[in-house]
């Protein structure tokens, strides 16, 4: 464990483990998850040792994964991904995207990016992030959705470690911090 990211695991073995667990227990096969940067920290040289055991992780989670490059991503690392690219559904199951995506949902839209978007104000956009780690960027439209966010307590039920959010996650999350706001302001 460390003090920038406190993890509750002994080794990163374990961790691996729980978070393919919990990733398997909620992706079904044929589900697409988006994955908002910084994907491995393993540093281990030469770098084709850290991608291939970063990618044998990969290969173990269901259905296909949409990236978000992140600050500790390289491109030679998702070049790595890309070049090892498996078939899930007839789709390749890695994709990659250098800044964000637009996803439409339920009459919204959420741009979802690895660092936290100031857009202004905007109707019906919102944006869901990762980067900022322990914290929450004081803005009712921005909502940081990564592993150890701050933000994860407006849902009224804990999530174990490494599960993705779902959809009704995010929408929960955002009426929580939008009915907060209101409370504050």
């Amino acid at each position: 464990m460390n003090d920038f990211a406190p993890r509750p695991f002994l080794t990163v073995e374990d961790m691996n483990e729980e978070i393919i667990r919990n990733w398997n227990s909620r992706v079904k096969p044929t589900d697409t998850t988006y994955h908002l940067g910084d994907v491995a920290l393993y540093f281990t040289h030469p770098a084709s040792k850290s991608n291939e055991a970063v990618l044998q992780i990969l290969l173990q989670l269901n259905g296909r994964i949409i990236f978000i490059k992140g600050n500790h991503d390289s491109r030679d690392f998702f070049k790595y991904l890309d070049k090892n690219n498996v078939e899930v559904n007839g789709k390749p199951k890695f994709e990659f995207h250098d800044v964000g995506v637009i996803v439409k949902y339920d009459h919204r839209q959420y741009y979802l990016t690895h660092y936290p978007m100031m857009l202004g104000i905007v109707n019906q956009i919102i944006n869901l992030h990762g980067h900022i780690h322990h914290y929450a960027v004081p803005i009712k439209e921005n909502l940081n959705v990564g592993v150890d966010s701050p933000e994860l307590d407006y849902l009224t039920k804990k999530i174990p470690f490494g599960t993705p959010l779902s959809t009704s996650d995010i929408e929960l999350m955002v009426e929580r911090k939008f009915e907060d706001f209101k409370k504050r302001h």
